[in-house]
């Protein structure tokens, strides 16, 4: 198995999700981020206790952005002839196979990966649990 090149600790500066105000008190406004425009709102006014507003400076270092926990780069790949281009980054890069990828393109595209030395993420998704007889 490929080592990952990343040897630079992933530090998030923030890992909880920005959530909507008011989405704890009304069903009608989800959760997903939306920025407050109010003229009187305390969240947009940034007013001390209330829900924090993202903003630039939460952003990650730009060294370890976009990078997985386990110190590889994600890239979907959905055919054999994809997974080519990871050959020589596959100390960057880990190939994920795409969800609508037949089993049989599947165990394919893992055999090839094993051959290249590339890391597959998803490489024992939609296995049969006892193989045709």
């Amino acid at each position: 198995m490929a080592v990952p090149l990343l040897t630079k600790k992933i530090i998030k500066k923030r890992t909880a999700k920005f959530i909507r105000p008011q989405s704890d008190r009304r069903i009608c406004v989800k959760q997903s981020w939306r920025r407050p425009k109010g003229i009187d709102s305390r969240v947009r006014r940034k007013f001390k206790g209330v829900t924090l507003m993202p903003n630039v400076g939460y952003g990650s270092d730009k060294k370890t952005r976009h990078y997985l926990p386990n110190g590889f780069k994600k890239f979907v790949v959905h055919n054999v002839a994809e997974l080519e281009i990871l050959m020589m980054h596959n100390r960057t890069y880990c190939a994920e196979i795409a969800h609508n990828v037949s089993t049989r393109k599947r165990k394919e595209i893992v055999e090839r990966a094993a051959q290249l030395d590339v890391a597959v993420t998803n490489k024992s998704a939609r296995l049969r649990s006892q193989e045709d007889e």
